[in-house]
């Protein structure tokens, strides 16, 4: 069974820094696609960044702000945030693929932590 915990959202003024921690089990992270999601208010759940088997890809929006790494031997997966902006804002939700091998598209392809907010003030 996939367990997905998120942990290290907070408060930040416009330009800070966090750093967010999914701890997992029950993943495979040799063959797991893992992503960060985010969600704003009243705005659909958007993807922010993803790896697999080490390589790594990044929205738009935050490539060259962000990096998303994996630590096996923690079985944890991080996504640091720098030069955050009011934008940036939102519910971080952890993702792991239930489809090895593969970073399929449509929210029931993943299982999911319960989030963590991230509160960027200007």
């Amino acid at each position: 069974q996939v367990q997905l915990v998120e942990s290290g959202g907070g408060s930040v003024p416009t330009g800070g820094s966090v750093r967010l921690s999914c701890r997992t089990s029950g993943v495979d992270f040799r063959s797991t696609c893992l992503r960060w999601f985010r969600q704003h208010p009243e705005k659909e759940r958007e993807w922010v960044a993803q790896i697999r088997t080490g390589t790594t890809f990044y929205a738009d929006s935050v490539r060259g702000r962000f990096t998303i790494s994996q630590d096996m031997a923690k079985n944890t997966v991080t996504l640091q945030m720098n030069r955050l902006t009011v934008e940036d804002s939102g519910l971080y939700y952890c993702a792991a693929s239930r489809i090895p091998y593969s970073c399929p598209d449509g929210q029931h392809n993943y299982d999911w932590g319960q989030g963590t907010q991230v509160t960027v003030s200007s």
